[in-house]
């Protein structure tokens, strides 16, 4: 299900907390006068002076090396046509942040007041020196290859237009495996391109060096297909007129092989998708509607092969697949130019590694047993962490084999190892939770839906299709606030204390009743118990109406916890169950355990948290690498609490060696791996980065995972609960909506991890 983005929404998310989505962060110390003076007068005078001698030298002491400009004149906005440069600012800045997110490049967005061609040109390379790259966007044809080819000409740094770039090279390597997969020649295919702008001329020239042949095109535009007999055409479009007899999109698709759609949606019928070939690749990449539909396509033609530019459909062509890496291996060799070697080694990196085995994160996000290289996967999903890895290098190779390149790279593994790091930024995890969680929404119980947050958070679960909300609560209440904030759709509401809910209350009392009547429970109090929402709701999960159960918002946790742990009970074999906050740190993701529920524990109940844990992080696809912390590093200390990590950990090494776990370590050591190498070479947990810290009692583990959030403005999600029998997860008193988002998420895998099972 596509997101549905509501207008206040979208215009809250770019005004609050701050206007804007990118800032300036400095890299350097600056708490000091000597840092200070050592950023600007005197001490920059010296990176100055060596520039000076040796302009290559400011890739050594700039940032120059890692800047790219997203530039735009903001002729040809998304869908939205001429709009000016000012009102294309918010696009630009999301192209710098998907810069930065996919690939660590940093971007500033300029905004050029230029529609003519020649003071576009001039401007662009008046600011040039500040930059590695230069990402043009959104400028309208023909003026836009007019743009680039002077661009390309005039600077030596790379430059690509990625509206014309980006999607010929996601197609061409999705349309390389699809005629593998076809049985069908490149240079025996009949295609159709419908749309002749920018994207399609330079998607139609990259398929040409794929080997499709020239006489075997037909591009069509709004007017019809392109002959030589028509007078209107510019001489991007004279380059693919033809003079075969035919005259319209529907003559042109009889007996096609290949349809590439880069126009409007709904263009394409059911009729002229069976007047093609057999075995039709079809590319409808007009988004938010394609040329035809998905579904309708499939069932047309049951052995199409189809691509889209929605991610709710197998093989999307997303230009993330490209411009983030592209950029990434062209500033890597500062490479002068962004030329086709370079873009034909991305689009066979890419078709190759839709071919290679896909690791399990990637299935566990997209919720998929095992995807494997076929119809249905031509090309690599945008949330594959291996695209850093694989696309920058192929690039950078290429950079070097056609002497753009001028910093080569000597050892590729430390390159790809350098990469992989980049990939730091634990936020990263939470979008393939959170992407994994809308592949299979659950139903979900929101058991406060009558405070403002929750039902804030229901209402962007709902419209992001990451779950299948469940209201509960006082009936006429959420009513109102549904209606205040525009929450519309096909939402089940239940108020426990209703007359409605009456009989499925009676019975769920009778339940509970024969569960605790030998423990002093009347049927009396089993009845105004199921009254209290938290009750009624965890009897909901309970007896299976409804997959996971989120609350806490309004009551303290152990006053939660209680019925969760009473009606839901623990998992075979634990004894006490635990709670662990996933930390999005600059670093990666780092889990702390326990945080909310065990107060002093054992070296036996450690050892059930340090396992729960383990088990979680797999939940999510990470390979646990878990330290034991204390104040102390393994035995220096023989204090109870210090005694009792050592002790877990030699249980665990013992009776469970399939957990990674090594301690007990002081925090700073079991983070910083070169410290331990170092210091304690026999150490388990060498060349491996730690990803989990199980603490000695919660007032330290609470206390860590505030003082991040704080401090370091690390991103919390949790508390996760750990060893109960069904997916309830409790929000922090007081939670914010995209705290209780996250949590929903969580929830929904979970419940997805269990149903598997």
């Amino acid at each position: 299900m596509a997101a549905k983005i509501k207008k206040n929404d979208a215009l809250a998310y770019h005004q609050n907390p701050t206007p804007g989505k990118i800032q300036v962060v400095p890299t350097k110390k600056h708490s000091t006068q000597r840092d200070l003076s050592l950023a600007y007068s005197p001490g920059v005078a010296e990176p100055c002076l060596e520039i000076e001698k040796n302009e290559q030298d400011v890739y050594k002491y700039t940032a120059k090396g890692n800047l790219v400009a997203v530039v735009s004149n903001g002729t040809a906005v998304l869908g939205l046509g001429d709009i000016g440069p000012l009102a294309s600012k918010p696009v630009m800045e999301g192209k710098a942040l998907l810069f930065k997110i996919f690939a660590d490049i940093d971007v500033f967005d300029i905004e050029v007041d230029a529609k003519n061609v020649d003071k576009f040109v001039e401007t662009v390379k008046a600011i040039a020196p500040t930059f590695g790259g230069i990402n043009l966007e959104d400028i309208k044809a023909p003026e836009a290859f007019e743009i680039e080819k002077r661009l390309k000409e005039e600077l030596n740094i790379p430059v690509m237009h990625d509206d014309q770039h980006g999607t010929a090279i996601i197609s061409a390597a999705a349309l390389k495996n699809a005629l593998e997969i076809a049985n069908k020649k490149a240079d025996e295919v009949r295609i159709v391109i419908n749309g002749a702008g920018a994207a399609a001329i330079s998607c139609t020239r990259l398929y040409k060096k794929l080997g499709v042949l020239k006489e075997n095109i037909i591009m069509c535009d709004s007017k019809g297909v392109l002959r030589n007999d028509r007078t209107d055409l510019n001489e991007q479009k004279k380059e693919f007129s033809t003079d075969q007899d035919v005259h319209t999109l529907e003559d042109a698709m009889v007996n096609s092989d290949v349809l590439i759609g880069l126009s409007v949606g709904d263009i394409v019928t059911p009729k002229m998708l069976l007047s093609m070939a057999k075995n039709p690749i079809v590319f409808a990449l007009a988004n938010p509607n394609p040329e035809i539909g998905y579904t309708l396509a499939v069932d047309t033609r049951k052995d199409i092969i189809m691509a889209t530019g929605r991610s709710d459909h197998p093989n999307q062509v997303n230009n993330v697949l490209g411009f983030p890496f592209i950029f990434r291996g062209a500033l890597d060799v500062r490479s002068t130019k962004i030329n086709e070697e370079m873009k034909m080694a991305a689009v066979h990196a890419l078709a190759d590694l839709a071919k290679e085995s896909v690791p399990e994160q990637v299935n566990i996000t997209y919720n998929k047993k095992n995807i494997t290289f076929g119809k249905d996967y031509i090309i690599p999903k945008p949330f594959d962490l291996r695209l850093i890895s694989e696309i920058p290098p192929a690039v950078a190779k290429a950079a070097m084999e056609s002497g753009v390149a001028q910093q080569p790279i000597k050892d590729w593994d430390a390159y790809k190892e350098s990469l992989i790091e980049r990939l730091g930024t634990g936020s990263k995890l939470m979008r393939l939770i959170t992407s994994r969680a809308k592949s299979d929404p659950k139903k979900v119980i929101f058991a406060e839906a009558d405070q403002l947050s929750v039902l804030k958070a229901a209402q962007i679960a709902y419209d992001e299709g990451i779950a299948i909300p469940i209201l509960l609560g006082d009936k006429t209440a959420i009513e109102s606030l549904m209606k205040e904030i525009q929450f519309e759709g096909d939402i089940t509401i239940i108020d426990p204390k209703s007359k409605d809910e009456e009989k499925r209350r009676n019975a769920f009392a009778e339940i509970y009743w024969r569960k605790e009547q030998r423990k002093g429970m009347t049927l009396l109090e089993a009845q105004k118990w199921m009254r209290e929402r938290n009750y009624f709701a965890a009897m909901m999960v309970n007896e299976n109406h409804a997959d996971a159960l989120v609350t806490g918002y309004t009551r303290s946790y152990p006053t939660v916890a209680k019925p969760m742990i009473e009606l839901i009970g623990k998992i075979k074999g634990i004894r006490k169950i635990a709670a662990t906050n996933l930390m999005l740190t600059e670093k990666g993701p780092l889990f702390l355990s326990d945080t909310a529920m065990n107060i002093n524990p054992n070296a036996k109940e450690l050892t059930e948290i340090a396992r729960m844990t383990d088990k979680t992080m797999k939940m999510f696809g990470l390979t646990p690498n878990l330290a034991m912390v204390s104040f102390s590093n393994f035995g220096s200390s023989k204090s109870d609490s210090a005694v009792k990590m050592s002790e877990a950990v030699n249980y665990l090494h013992k009776f469970f060696p399939h957990v990674n776990i090594d301690g007990e370590l002081q925090a700073d050591f079991a983070l910083n791996e070169k410290m331990r190498v170092e210091k304690f070479p026999f150490s388990k947990l060498q060349g491996k980065k730690v990803n989990g810290l199980i603490y000695p009692n919660l007032e330290s583990a609470n206390i860590s995972y505030k003082l991040l959030k704080e401090i370091h403005s690390s991103d919390s999600i949790g508390p996760i609960i750990m060893g109960l029998q069904k997916p309830v997860h409790l929000i922090q008193l007081g939670a914010s909506v995209d705290e209780i988002v996250n949590i929903v998420c969580i929830a929904v895998v979970d419940a997805q991890s269990r149903r598997k099972k």
